[in-house]
């Protein structure tokens, strides 16, 4: 990360910022292919930053320095980039598009005050986007629309500003209009009266000035400055959300975005702080942006550079990072996708502010603002940094679950090593990336987020040295018996020296689901010696982990020891144990035994209008559903029952049902008898 650089050239350094009030943290939000990059290129040329712009085709722009999203053409990452205008620096958080990124797009909304969506002028919206623009609505961060793509042969303006105004809803008004190679300001020109009239009765009704609109209805003149104002209060409120039309091949629009990030957009100090506990988990009182507070940041990203190492890119919400000064890294609650919990102490040796790949040292980074550290060897993706002697920790933002599996197995023996460290890096970085070893199948899974998220893991992977190849997901099956059965366990060898002698007799008898293994002893009148039968029992224990097909396991049975015969010289514990599993083997081979599959209880969130498509597919899956419910924001819930087999591929199967609207969560429920077709081929 430290060692890339674009080739467009950068021509301004970077300066810490001592006030929270003059900085500025802009997520841009937005599909993939709506501009985000271009657009972000292009103001870091418009300030100075860059001498050129790159572009992404050309694969040079400062956000997509990774080789995956050069390879890919398209962000699959976050990245930082910040800009000066006049005395407020602007932190321009750039985040992939594609929804299998959708990871580090919230660590972006997590780092961020405000967000600027971007849609481009011949598009519309997509329903990914709307469903980014509720959660955002739903937390109350300031958002503001952006129109990019403007010099487009179909690009269409207006057109585009009534789809931004119903995908979004209220309070979504034009502040700018493109007229010629330029903008038009509704507040200052009355070229468009119409749509100026709707800009100022909407700044008028956002007013904590209750007296406002009953003068503008009677014909007063609103002072401008007082428009202004209002305006701005608005936007930081979260309850405005003017439009930008920009171009960034000509520049037009960028100083009026700029101007209205800096003037409406609001500072770290107007936006509350996530709840804070210390390492107990005792809630801790809330805290501001106060260069002065206790030290509390969270690193929203890590990476891995070649050159570098580690670089944990920090967000600082309270007191001043300072280098060559001791931390605290906390990880918590994060077990279940592979980062086991953990506390330790670490030295800053250096701060910088990132540009991209870009590493530019700095003296410090204070409350509100974003940095990069390095060589942090135990930081994570979520961690909180705080000081030593007071440790906290910051409530986790909301990740999804990855819920698509990719078995991994290394080329060769040599690349073993290579891909267990790799795996390690990849997980500390990557929250919505999942490790699981499987004890049953003994194949390695990385659970991802869809086909573009394990096409870059892959791809890293390979960067880092291990070769990897895929294969088929095996889901882990059990079996049991079908109906009762006897087993006849009959262990006699006599060559000379000691022998070894052990019969034992059995009944099998199958149990309902989920009740594991009973061993019953009815031996009568010591056919076998009371010490040998905890060897029957850990024989037959022993087969049934051991199973009869491919290490299929048996479960959920009664196993009752009837009779047997033991030798008083030859017989022993080693030989019962065999004879135990030898009659469990007989019993299944007499009687009839079942396969077993296991079962997930889904929930699917989706618009209604995909609700009979998805219910058809369900179907069709062997799903069986439990009921529907209407869900909030016009959203259907669906819960059913699915073999986890018809699962594996389901992440990018929903997505295609619902045009990227669906999202799923899945649980285990229990294991029920597979299809005879299909257990015939299983065995």
């Amino acid at each position: 990360m430290g060692s890339k650089h674009s080739d467009n050239g950068t021509s301004a350094g970077a300066v810490a910022v001592d006030d929270p009030a003059k900085v500025r943290n802009v997520v841009l939000v937005g599909p993939s292919g709506s501009g985000k990059t271009t657009l972000t290129e292009a103001l870091l040329a418009a300030t100075g930053v860059l001498t050129r712009a790159g572009t992404v085709t050309e694969g040079n722009t400062v956000c997509d320095h990774d080789p995956a999203a050069v390879k890919q053409q398209r962000s699959v990452g976050l990245a930082v980039a910040p800009i000066q205008h006049g005395d407020i620096k602007i932190n321009l958080i750039d985040t992939p598009g594609y929804a299998d990124f959708v990871g580090e797009l919230r660590a972006g909304l997590r780092a961020a005050d405000a967000a600027l969506f971007v849609v481009n002028a011949f598009e519309g919206v997509d329903a990914a986007t709307v469903t980014l623009w509720e959660e955002c609505a739903s937390v109350g961060m300031p958002r503001a629309v952006v129109i990019t793509r403007t010099d487009h042969h179909r690009a269409d303006v207006m057109s585009e500003i009534a789809a931004c105004q119903e995908a979004f809803g209220a309070g979504v008004v034009p502040l700018y209009l493109p007229k010629g190679d330029g903008l038009v300001g509704l507040l200052t020109s009355e070229e468009f009266p119409e749509e100026r009239a709707a800009l100022i009765e909407g700044i008028i009704a956002e007013s904590e000035d209750e007296s406002l609109m009953d003068r503008y209805l009677g014909g007063e003149e609103i002072d401008q400055q007082t428009l202004i104002t209002d305006l701005e209060t608005a936007v930081a409120r979260g309850s405005f959300h003017p439009v930008v039309p920009v171009c960034a091949a000509t520049g037009m629009g960028l100083t009026e975005l700029l101007d209205g990030i800096a003037r409406a957009f609001p500072s770290p100090l107007e936006h509350p702080l996530p709840e804070i506990t210390g390492i107990d988990g005792i809630p801790r009182p809330r805290l501001a942006a106060d260069p002065d507070g206790p030290l509390v940041a969270e690193v929203v990203r890590t990476a891995v550079d070649s050159y570098v190492g580690r670089v944990s890119l920090v967000r600082v919400f309270s007191g001043t990072l300072k280098p060559e000064r001791p931390v605290h890294i906390s990880g918590h609650g994060m077990a279940d996708r592979g980062h086991e919990d953990h506390d330790v102490d670490e030295r800053v040796a250096h701060i910088y502010s990132p540009l991209g790949a870009n590493l530019r040292e700095v003296p410090y980074c204070v409350a509100g603002d974003v940095c990069a550290l390095t060589k942090l060897t135990s930081a994570e993706t979520g961690d909180t940094v705080s000081q030593p002697d007071q440790p906290l920790l910051m409530a986790p933002w909301d990740m999804p679950e990855p819920l698509l599996p990719i078995a991994v197995v290394p080329r060769t023996r040599s690349d073993e090593d290579n891909l267990a460290r790799n795996l390690n890096r990849l997980v500390a970085s990557d929250p919505t990336l999942r490790l699981d070893r499987n004890p049953e199948t003994h194949q390695m899974v990385l659970w991802c987020m869809g086909e573009a998220h394990a096409a870059v893991v892959l791809d890293r992977l390979r960067a880092g040295g291990a070769e990897v190849d895929t294969e088929p997901v095996r889901v882990a099956l059990r079996e049991t018996f079908a109906t009762q059965s006897k087993g006849h366990g009959r262990h006699v060898k006599q060559s000379g020296g000691h022998g070894q002698y052990a019969v034992c007799d059995i009944i099998v008898e199958p149990l309902p689901r989920g009740s594991g293994f009973q061993f019953v002893d009815k031996i009568v009148g010591g056919a076998i010696p009371n010490n040998f039968i905890p060897s029957v029992e850990k024989g037959v224990r022993a087969q049934l982990e051991r199973g009869l097909h491919d290490g299929i396991p048996i479960v959920d049975v009664r196993v009752t020891l009837v009779d047997g015969k033991a030798h008083s010289v030859d017989s022993s514990d080693a030989a019962f144990q065999t004879a135990g599993s030898l009659a469990l083997k007989e019993a299944a081979a007499n009687g009839r035994t079942t396969l077993l599959e296991p079962m997930d209880e889904v929930a699917i969130r989706l618009p209604d209008e995909h609700l009979g498509t998805v219910l058809g597919d369900l179907s069709g899956r062997r799903g069986r559903v439990l009921g529907t419910e209407a869900d909030e924001g016009g959203r259907t819930l669906i819960r059913a029952e699915v073999p986890s087999s018809e699962l594996l591929r389901y992440a990018i199967e929903l997505r295609s049902l619902t045009s990227g609207t669906g999202t799923f969560t899945r649980q285990f429920c229990r294991y029920d008898p597979l299809p005879e077709a299909l257990a015939a081929k299983a065995k």
